[in-house]
């Protein structure tokens, strides 16, 4: 008793491809597919309609039909790889911004404590000066004093 013929069909999204074979592995073999299309769930097996009558009348032969796609008619997929991707990329941008901000406020902050710190280095050596120079007033009355105690003495 020959093998009972099952048909199997995958569709690139332009053609479909059927073919009349006894397993999986013969069909992906007619297709000529180095991928297991069926663990993708590219490829299925079917029971009815003009793809599986057409298989059935050419047995081991692929059958080829193209398609008909209506433009409108096409629903947009699942948020694909590519968009979870640029989801990633925009968030990782957001705390990319957000740490750029808290780098530019921590900068205007050290900028400004530097900014009191030299205005009150200014201002220490502003009273240094005067101390200096009263340090000077008085060594010099003192050694004024001791030449005329000198010289009166």
């Amino acid at each position: 008793m020959a093998p009972r013929l099952k048909v199997f069909r995958w569709s690139d999204g332009f053609h479909a491809f059927s073919v009349a074979a006894t397993s999986r592995p013969k069909a992906l073999e007619a297709w000529g597919s180095r991928q297991d299309l069926f663990a993708s769930g590219l490829a299925e097996e079917i029971r009815e309609g003009e793809d599986y009558e057409a298989a059935l009348a050419r047995p081991g032969e692929v059958v080829e039909r193209g398609l008909v796609i209506d433009v409108a008619e096409i629903k947009p997929k699942p948020r694909s790889r590519t968009a979870r991707k640029s989801a990633a990329d925009a968030a990782r941008r957001r705390r990319v911004e957000a740490a750029e901000a808290r780098l530019a406020e921590i900068d205007a902050s050290t900028r400004e404590l530097l900014a009191s710190f030299d205005a009150r280095i200014a201002q220490l050596s502003h009273e240094r000066e005067k101390v200096s120079a009263k340090a000077r007033l008085r060594r010099h009355g003192a050694l004024k004093a001791i030449r005329k105690a000198r010289a009166s003495g």
